[in-house]
Order: structure tokens, then C-alpha cells, then sequence
């Protein structure tokens, strides 16, 4: 592929972030003056970013399924940051993330005007998190999360930690399992990924510099949620997503039991 066309390209996705850097800046003007702006007026606009965001990327997307008509939390396999406008596009929606990205430039930024919750791996604060996403869920704005904690390179799928998904029981909402799968020539995407020590621009140049991708996005069937534990739970959503993506259900996979409770 020319490099003018590679530079056109990223001309484009350039051109969308400032879009969304005018849209959070009228957020963050919004605030100062002490103007209230709900959580569905952000999640809205922050869908038309992403669409926009999504429809710059080199990528033809496919969506297999239906879109819940209720609020739910999410909970999807996780690729690269691509999956987030991926999925934003769908449906109005925040995101859970991890605390580093709320310090990346520009990104960070516009996450947190878009009503990004953030946590901090391993420091303790998940209870003050999961009241804050039991509190977003109960004022039914969708909530999308990825329970694998980290990315992998979309030829497997790591355990679904369910200690969050409490907070999908708390507000008696349902789960939306998602599988998102990057394909290149009928096969499995090795530029899509975004793991390890990448670093965006050089992810953004492999991508941009190759002919457009296939992406496959599943909504498979909600998950209701009353009466079971998070661990039950994790382990459904992560069956369903695994069924989706690669077939077959290893057999050496079994469900969670409970601890056994001393006399």
C-alpha cells in the first residue's frame, strides 16, 4: 500500500479525535461553569464519536446478534483497544478500564469525559468500584467491562475473573456476553492484537499499512443474574464467549465449585 494512502488514513482518524476532543471540551466547559450534563447525554455523544472513530479504522465490521433493549453490564473478550470503539459504537455506553489508560495523552482524557470508570489492578479498590458501577447500572446506563484484565492475541481466551460482576447481581440487571474476533484473509488477525510493549502509533502504522480487516462481533444471549454468584457467573459468560470464538467447550473445563463452609 502507498504511503500517501497510509498518511490519508491517519489524516482520518486524526481528524475524528478532534472531534471528540471538541466534544469533551464541552463537557469540561460544561463542569466548570457548574452546568449539570447527565450520563446519557455523554454516553450518547460518546456513541457518535466511537461510530465515527470505528468507521475511520481499517476495518469491515459484521454483528451477529440483538442488541438488548435494557441496560446491562457487558462483558466481552479483549483484542486491542480497537474492540472499545468496536463496541461503543453499538449502543450508548460507558467503560470500565484500566487506571493507566486515564493517563494517556488525549485518550485518558476523552475516556474520562465520556464517563469512564477506571481501576487500579491490585490496590484494594474494588469494593469502591463495584458500588460505583452497581450505582451506574442501577441508573440504567450500560456498562461494559472486560473480565480477562488484560488483552490477549485472540488465539485463546484467559479466565473471566468475577469479582465486578456483583455489581450486575447488586442492581438486578442482566449480563451481555460479547465475542469479538479479528480475522485477515478467513484466519485470525496477527495485526489487530495489541499486547505486550506496543505502543499505539506503531500498532496504528501495521494496521494502516495493510488492506482492511474482517471483525466479528457476537451478542450472544443475556444472562440473568438473580439468585447465582459471581464466579457462577464468570464462568457462563466465559463458556458462552468461548463457544463463540473457537467451537467446541474443552472438557478439562469445569464449573466453579463453592468453598466449603466449616462446621
Amino acid at each position: 500500500m502507498s504511503r500517501l494512502r497510509v498518511y490519508a488514513r491517519i489524516a482520518r482518524v486524526l481528524v475524528v479525535v478532534a472531534l471528540g476532543l471538541t466534544m469533551a471540551s464541552v463537557f469540561g466547559l460544561f463542569e466548570r461553569m457548574g452546568i449539570a450534563h447527565s450520563m446519557v447525554r455523554r454516553q450518547r455523544w460518546s456513541r457518535f464519536f466511537m461510530a465515527r472513530l470505528s468507521n475511520a479504522l481499517p476495518f469491515q465490521v459484521t454483528v451477529q446478534g440483538e442488541l438488548p433493549k435494557q441496560p446491562m453490564l457487558w462483558v466481552s473478550n479483549h483484542v486491542s483497544w480497537t474492540d472499545i470503539p468496536l463496541l461503543g459504537m453499538l449502543t450508548p455506553m460507558s467503560f470500565l478500564s484500566k487506571a493507566e489508560v486515564r493517563t494517556w495523552p488525549v485518550a485518558g482524557w476523552l475516556a474520562a469525559k465520556a464517563g469512564s470508570l477506571f481501576i487500579r489492578r491490585g490496590s484494594g479498590d474494588s469494593q469502591l468500584i463495584r458500588k460505583q458501577m452497581t450505582r451506574h447500572l442501577e441508573q440504567e446506563h450500560p456498562l461494559l467491562m472486560f473480565p480477562e484484565g488484560t488483552t490477549t492475541d485472540g488465539r485463546s481466551l484467559r479466565t473471566f475473573h468475577g469479582r465486578l460482576l456483583s455489581a450486575a447481581i447488586d442492581s438486578e440487571v442482566q449480563l451481555q456476553p460479547v465475542a469479538i474476533r479479528y480475522l485477515r484473509d478467513g484466519q485470525l488477525d496477527t495485526l489487530a492484537p495489541f499486547i505486550g510493549d506496543d505502543d499505539l502509533l506503531s500498532h496504528l502504522m501495521r494496521l494502516f499499512a495493510n488492506d482492511r480487516g474482517d471483525v466479528e462481533i457476537h451478542l450472544l444471549k443475556p444472562i440473568a443474574c438473580e439468585g447465582r454468584e459471581r464466579a457462577a457467573l464468570a464462568f457462563e459468560a466465559q463458556q458462552a464467549v468461548q463457544k463463540a470464538l473457537f467451537g467446541a467447550i474443552p472438557e478439562k473445563q469445569e464449573a466453579p465449585m463453592r468453598p466449603a463452609i466449616a462446621a
